[in-house]
């Protein structure tokens, strides 16, 4: 299970109606439902996840978020949830809007690409970053937009989305992700409204 899940449990309305984009292995979304009684539906593309979804007894439907969301009415969801999967998406703006209207709130996470050790990789090796976070070579990553924090929260600006509240996921060293979260943030975690 991804660090992320403090935050989005402690952000999650107990027994409330709860979309997951990118559901993946279905393991987050099991972990709302069973821990949060959350009524949980997820969307995922990948044919090997979504069979493992179905065996955790999950509500799953196969559906590009590329495509939107526009089988939803809006705000048919309490909130609407997406780990590690903006990054991978042709139009995250425009995936960002429909969350919006499909959910009366939103929680979004995403690898910061600012993070000291991607930036550091990049200076000696002269290649792109292949971590534990980010574990594919640049010619098979579903990573097509890389952004930091600061990119993301510019876009929720030019938007008019709101943050309610962030989180900032990474080094343990003396709050150090909460006093330089740019450098030090390995994973953001936002919850957002209209």
């Amino acid at each position: 299970m991804s660090d992320d899940i403090g935050p989005i449990g402690a952000w999650i309305t107990p027994k409330s109606r709860l979309l997951d984009l990118g559901c993946g292995d279905g393991d987050l979304l099991r972990t709302l439902i069973d821990d949060y009684q959350v009524q949980g539906y997820g969307l995922e593309i990948d044919p090997d996840s979504i069979n493992q979804c179905i065996r955790k007894g999950l509500n799953v439907i196969e559906q590009d978020l590329n495509g939107g969301l526009e089988n939803f009415a809006d705000k048919s969801f309490d909130t609407v949830l997406m780990t590690q999967t903006l990054q991978s998406l042709r139009h995250p703006h425009l995936v960002l809007d429909e969350m919006l209207r499909v959910g009366r709130r939103c929680i979004v996470t995403f690898p910061n690409f600012g993070h000291w050790q991607t930036r550091v990789f990049f200076a000696l090796q002269g290649r792109m970053p292949v971590t534990k976070q980010l574990a594919y070579q640049w010619y098979d990553t579903p990573n097509i937009h890389l952004f930091t924090y600061k990119d993301f929260e510019a876009l929720c600006s030019e938007r008019n989305i709101r943050v309610l509240r962030r989180a900032f996921v990474g080094s343990p060293l003396l709050g150090l992700n909460r006093l330089f979260p740019n450098l030090f943030t390995k994973t953001a975690v936002y919850h957002l409204t209209k």
